[in-house]
Formats: C-alpha cells, sequence, structure tokens
C-alpha cells in the first residue's frame, strides 16, 4: 500500500506502536445522530446545516464488510491528547473490521496548517479512495478539499467544522451544543449550590478552530439565557498543548482567581486548568468543566477534579465516518445527508458509574496506531 511522505516528528514517535496489539473489532450497538438533508445554507457550518436543512433523528448501525480493500488516508490536526487517540483507536479497529486499508496522518497542532495543507496534496497525489480530513481551519482547508473533489476522490469531514460544500459527508456533533450542554450544566450546578450569579472563565482552545467557535458561541447563548446572572469574566485562546494551556490557565488565575467559580475548558484545556487551581489553593472554590470527554477527563471526574463534561463521542464520530466511506465506496449510499450529527452526552459524577464510556473514549492503555492494511494482517 502506498503511503505518504511525513515528516513529522509525531509519525517517528508513535511509529513503533504500528507493532503494537492492533484493537480489536467492535460490534457497536446503532449510534444515536441526526442526519441532514439538504436543501441548505451555502458554505455553512454544522449548525448553520441543523438550522437550515431537513433534519431526520435515527441511529447509524455498523455497515457491511467492505468487498474491495479501499484505501482511505484519515488527516487528523494532531495526536497530542486523548481525544485524537480516541478517534484513531475508533477509525483502526472499524478498519479491521470492514476489511479497509487506512493511514492515519497528523499535523503537529492547530498552529500547523501548512502541514495539512501538504498532505491533502501528498494524499491526492497518492490516489486514496477517500480522504478524511478533520480540518485545523473553518476556511483555510476548503482550496484543498475542492482539489481533492475535482480529483474524482471523495472527502468526509471528521469532529472539526469546516464551510466548505465540497465535502461529500460531514460527521460531527453540534459544536454550539458543546457550549450550550456545558454552560447549561454550570447553570444547574450554580442554583443547587445557591449561588445567585457566577463568575466565568473560558479556555476554549485554538483561535479558527470551528469547535472553538462553536463552544463559545453556545456558551454566551446559554449565559444570556439563564435564569440567574452569567458573567464571563475572561476567554483565552491557545493551542490545546497541556503545558500552554497550563500557562494560560495561571494567566486567567492570576487576573480573576479568586472571584471565580467556574472555569469551561477544552479536552486539552480543563486537565491543564487543574494543578493550576491546586496551586492557587482554589480546587475546592472554582469548578471545573470540560466541553468534551477524553480518558484523562473521565478519570478526574472520578477522582472529582473536573465536576463534568460534554461529551462528542469522539469514538463514535470515527466509526460513523469510516462506515460512512465504505458505504459510499461500496455504492450503498443512495441519499447522502449533507451532515450526520452524533447525539451529544454529558457524564459528571453521578452518572459516572453507569456511563457508556465505550463510545467515547479508547480503552486504557491504548496507544494510536498510524497504519492498518488487511493485506498485511
Amino acid at each position: 500500500m502506498r503511503k505518504l511522505a511525513v515528516s513529522s516528528v509525531l509519525w517517528l514517535m508513535l511509529t513503533a506502536a504500528w507493532a503494537d496489539k492492533l484493537p480489536e473489532p467492535v460490534k457497536f450497538a446503532p449510534i444515536p445522530i441526526q442526519s441532514i438533508f439538504r436543501p441548505l445554507q451555502a458554505n455553512g457550518t454544522a449548525d448553520d446545516a441543523l438550522a437550515s436543512g431537513r433534519v431526520v433523528a435515527g441511529t447509524y448501525a455498523l455497515a457491511a464488510p467492505a468487498t474491495r480493500q479501499w484505501r482511505i488516508a484519515f488527516l487528523f490536526p494532531h495526536l497530542k491528547d486523548p481525544y485524537w487517540v480516541g478517534c484513531n483507536y475508533g477509525v483502526i479497529s472499524e478498519a479491521r473490521r470492514l476489511g479497509v486499508a487506512v493511514d492515519v496522518i497528523a499535523a503537529a497542532g492547530y498552529d500547523d496548517l501548512s502541514s495539512q495543507l501538504n498532505q491533502m496534496t501528498e494524499a491526492i497525489a497518492a490516489r486514496y479512495d477517500a480522504i478524511v480530513i478533520s480540518p485545523i481551519n473553518m476556511t483555510f482547508n476548503n482550496h484543498s478539499i475542492a482539489k481533492a473533489r475535482a480529483a474524482g476522490i471523495p472527502v468526509f469531514q471528521l469532529a472539526n467544522d469546516s464551510r466548505s460544500d465540497d465535502l461529500s459527508i460531514k460527521v460531527t456533533t453540534s459544536l454550539r451544543g458543546m457550549g450550550l450542554e456545558a454552560m447549561r450544566w454550570v447553570i444547574r450546578d450554580a442554583q443547587q449550590r445557591g449561588l445567585k450569579s457566577i463568575n466565568v472563565a473560558l479556555l476554549p482552545g485554538p483561535a479558527g478552530a470551528g469547535w472553538v467557535k462553536g463552544e463559545v458561541d453556545g456558551t454566551r447563548i446559554a449565559a444570556e439565557e439563564a435564569p440567574i446572572k452569567v458573567h464571563i469574566l475572561d476567554v483565552r485562546y491557545g493551542d490545546s498543548d497541556f503545558k500552554g494551556q497550563t500557562r494560560l490557565a495561571e494567566q486567567v488565575l492570576a487576573k480573576n482567581g479568586p472571584k471565580l467559580d467556574y472555569i469551561l475548558g477544552c479536552t486539552g484545556c480543563a486537565p491543564a486548568a487543574y494543578q493550576p487551581l491546586v496551586n492557587a489553593g482554589l480546587q475546592n472554590k472554582v469548578r471545573l468543566v470540560a466541553y468534551d470527554l477524553t480518558g484523562d477527563i473521565a478519570r478526574m471526574i472520578g477522582k472529582k477534579e473536573i465536576a463534568a463534561a460534554v461529551d462528542t463521542k469522539g469514538v463514535s464520530q470515527a466509526r460513523v465516518v469510516i462506515n460512512a466511506a465504505v458505504n459510499l465506496l461500496e455504492g450503498r449510499s443512495k441519499d447522502l445527508p449533507h451532515t450526520i450529527l452524533i447525539k451529544l452526552g454529558m457524564v459528571d459524577y453521578g452518572n459516572f458509574a453507569d456511563y457508556p464510556f465505550s463510545t467515547s473514549i479508547a480503552p486504557a492503555g491504548y496507544k494510536a496506531v498510524l497504519s492498518y492494511d488487511p493485506a498485511a494482517n
């Protein structure tokens, strides 16, 4: 199988995981979704599609195994945090079950758009049967997506939103819903604590990423609609790496610490804020809420270090998108939806013991696998 020439440091770090135990195929239960059909707003977000398209609620069932060993490239923004490792697990385990070949190619982060654009160019040249992209930017990837479509290669979107109209199908969640659900949990919790007004800070992730805008928009809408006063005192953007987010959390606490009641943060942001809270002596006053769920965040909820997390079900998103790609390549898909939204979940200490984590995060100890070829396994 022809592979891309990827010079990323991540490739060198993770190549050793190729020989690691491959994840077993999983017969997952049908996944609750909303399918959104045209006509709908042109060049819009997934939430624009939700507001303007024909929405059909249902479930997504696992596809039958492929009749050919299709080659599919997955372009991730990075593999630096457990969210994308979870998506990797969903891709690799399903590739085994479906009998298709996949390469997972990661850029170095949300400040590495140039690498992702080059990787798309290389994927087109390598003539993959399909490309799945988690775009670093809402619009800057659009030209390369259009080039792939012009070359006859269907392109699917996974998780990160895009305004491209050249995608075959978007598979994501309501990114605005992430912010809405996180802030609504905060408001309910504040009311249970007897608070009449609250001060909040946001660590939403990198500016320009589609999911970040959705988070913040949803958070602000829920704050405006709240039955109590919600004051958003600080919003600090930055790449989702742990060290960078730790610095941002320290800056937030230095400016607003004693006044804060809650910090809302992305998958790389919320865990990074905990130790700065401890260092400031505020871990029992300020509650952390995550915009999404990872294995690390689940463990921190179990230890009551993070209060709650919205769950975009990254593993389920990855399962749906590779199944959708195989169904299209096999000619099984007739009336294609523009967007498939995975139903959001919400986990806190109250439902922690019974929460279906296998739909969302990779098993403990899973290491990212960058390539799977059924002909070699």
